[in-house]
C-alpha cells in the first residue's frame, strides 16, 4: 500500500471537509450573535413546501431566536414529543428539547457548517459497519473459514444451475487486456467509498444548499431557489437507507460467511474442496503483485469473507437510482420535440440525459470491477441489490431512533441547526434520520 495508507484517508478527510466548506452558511456569524441572517417573506416550513401550507409562524421571528438565544433559554419546553412506529403501532414519546443550547459554541459551529453534521453521520454509519466487520475478522476461527468456501462453491453450483456462471470469462477477458485490468482494480480499490462520499456532498448540496433562498450561490441570484423540488428529505432517505444497507448486510455475512471467488485459489486447502476450488483459477487481481490494494481493502481488520452481499453494488445502484431518479429544478425539466421517421416524440432535457447517463453507468462500471477481479460472484451482486430494495423501501424504521438522538445531544449540550430551505426556517430540526412526516421520493 505504501504511500496509500496516509494518502486514501486524506482523500476522504479533504471530501468531507470541501463538502463541509462547499455547503456553509455563508450569511451566518459564529461570534456575531447580534446578527441574524436577512430573512425572507417568502416563508414556509420544509414540510409545508409539499403540501403547499404556508407557516403559521414568521421566518424572521425564527431567525431572531437563532441569533439571540440566550434570549429565550428559560422559554423553552425542556421536552418535545416524537412519534414511533413499530409493525403498525404508534406511540408518543418524549425526548429532551436540545434548542436551550443554540446558543453554545458547538451549536453555532454546526449552523455555519451544517455538513459537519452529514459528515459525523457519514462517520458514525461507516465505523461502526466497519468495526462489526473488524470483529468478526480478529474473532474468526479456522471453522469459519471452512465454511465461508463451501459457501462459496453452493454459490458456483446454483449459478451453474441458473446459467449464469459468468465471473470466470469475464475476468480472463480482462486478463488479457492489461490496461484495462490495471484501472479495473483501480476503480475497485479506490471509488466505492470516495465516490460515496462525494455522491453525499453533492446530494446535500443540491437538495438543501440550492434551495436556501438566503444564500447567494454561484449561477444563483440570492432569493432564487435552484436545486431539487424533492427537498432536505430526499437526502435524509438516502442517508438513512445506507446506514440500513450496512444494517442487513452485516447481519447477512456474520450468519452466512462467504469467500469471494479469488481466495479459492488458495493452494493450502487439501482434500476434494480444496481441488474443486483451485480448479476454477480465479486471479486475485487486486491483491497480486501488479496490483492495485488499497488500505480499504487489504489490512488485519477487514473481513475477507464478507462478499456476500456485494455492497459495493447495493451502493452503487443506490447512488445510481437516486441520480436517475431524482427531481431536477423547473430550468432543467424542459423536453424537447423531434421527429424520426415521420414520428414526433419528445426527448428529455439535456440534464434528465446526463442524469440517465451517470445513473446508469456508476453500477455498471462497479458491477463489471467487482467481477473482473474476482471480489464477488454475480449473486453476490444481486444479493446487493435486493438489500438496497429493502433499505431503500424500510429505512423509515430509523426514525424510531430519534429520541435516542435527542438524549445524545442533550448529553453533549449541542442544539443541531434548523434547516433553512426556501429562505425559511423550520421549527422542527433535521434530526439524526429525519424526523419529517414522510419522503417525497422514498420509493
Amino acid at each position: 500500500m505504501g504511500a496509500g495508507a496516509l494518502v486514501e484517508p486524506l482523500v476522504v478527510v479533504t471530501l468531507l471537509f470541501g463538502g463541509t466548506w462547499v455547503n456553509r452558511n455563508t450569511d451566518y456569524r459564529i461570534f456575531d450573535r447580534r446578527r441574524s441572517p436577512p430573512s425572507s417573506p417568502r416563508s414556509s416550513s420544509p414540510s409545508s413546501i409539499e403540501s403547499g401550507r404556508s407557516s403559521p409562524r414568521s421566518s424572521s421571528s425564527l431567525l431572531d431566536r437563532a441569533s439571540s438565544p440566550s434570549l429565550l433559554t428559560p422559554q423553552e419546553p425542556k421536552w418535545r414529543r416524537r412519534e414511533v412506529r413499530i409493525l403498525g403501532i404508534r406511540k408518543e414519546v418524549v425526548s429532551p428539547n436540545t434548542r436551550r443550547f443554540q446558543g453554545y459554541f458547538l451549536s453555532r459551529l454546526l449552523m455555519k457548517f451544517p455538513f459537519l453534521v452529514e459528515a459525523w453521520y457519514w462517520a458514525l454509519i461507516y465505523w461502526v459497519y466497519q468495526l462489526g466487520r473488524a470483529f468478526s475478522a480478529v474473532t474468526m476461527v479456522e471453522g469459519t473459514v471452512n465454511v465461508a468456501r463451501r459457501h462459496a462453491l453452493q454459490l458456483i453450483h446454483l449459478e451453474k444451475s441458473l446459467h449464469i456462471f459468468y465471473e470466470l470469462p469475464i475476468q480472463h477477458w480482462f486478463l488479457k487486456h492489461p490496461f484495462l485490468m490495471h484501472w479495473t482494480n483501480r476503480i475497485y480499490s479506490f471509488i466505492h467509498i470516495p465516490g460515496t462520499i462525494l455522491f453525499l456532498v453533492w446530494l446535500f448540496y443540491y437538495t438543501t444548499t440550492r434551495n436556501r433562498l438566503d444564500l447567494p450561490l454561484p449561477n444563483k441570484p440570492k432569493g432564487e431557489a435552484d436545486g431539487s423540488p424533492a427537498g432536505p428529505k430526499l437526502y435524509a432517505a438516502r442517508r438513512r437507507t445506507m446506514a440500513v444497507c450496512n444494517l442487513i448486510a452485516f447481519i447477512v455475512f456474520t450468519l452466512w460467511p462467504c469467500m469471494p471467488p479469488r481466495l479459492l485459489s488458495d493452494k493450502d486447502v487439501k482434500g476434494k474442496i480444496g481441488d474443486e476450488a483451485r480448479s476454477y483459477g480465479f486471479v486475485d487481481t487486486v491483491h497480486g503483485a501488479e496490483g492495485e490494494s488499497s488500505v480499504w481493502t487489504q489490512n488485519k481488520f477487514c473481513n475477507q469473507y464478507a462478499a456476500m452481499p456485494s455492497l459495493h453494488f447495493g451502493y452503487s445502484l443506490l447512488i445510481g437510482m437516486t441520480i436517475c431518479s431524482i427531481p431536477l429544478a423547473s430550468k432543467h425539466r424542459r423536453s424537447r420535440s423531434a421527429r424520426l421517421f415521420g414520428l414526433r416524440f419528445r426527448l428529455p432535457s439535456p440534464r434528465r440525459l446526463m442524469c440517465l447517463a451517470i445513473g446508469v453507468a456508476y453500477p455498471t462500471i462497479i458491477l463489471t470491477a467487482i467481477i473482473a477481479t474476482a471480489n464477488h460472484f454475480i449473486l453476490d451482486a444481486v444479493a446487493g441489490a435486493m438489500v438496497c430494495g429493502v433499505a431503500w423501501t424500510g429505512n423509515r424504521v430509523l426514525l424510531n431512533l430519534l429520541p435516542l438522538e435527542d438524549y445524545f445531544l442533550w448529553l453533549v449540550r449541542i442544539h443541531k441547526p434548523e434547516r433553512r430551505v426556501v429562505g425559511i426556517t423550520s421549527s422542527d430540526e433535521e434530526p439524526l434520520f429525519d424526523d419529517m412526516p414522510g419522503d417525497i421520493l422514498d420509493f
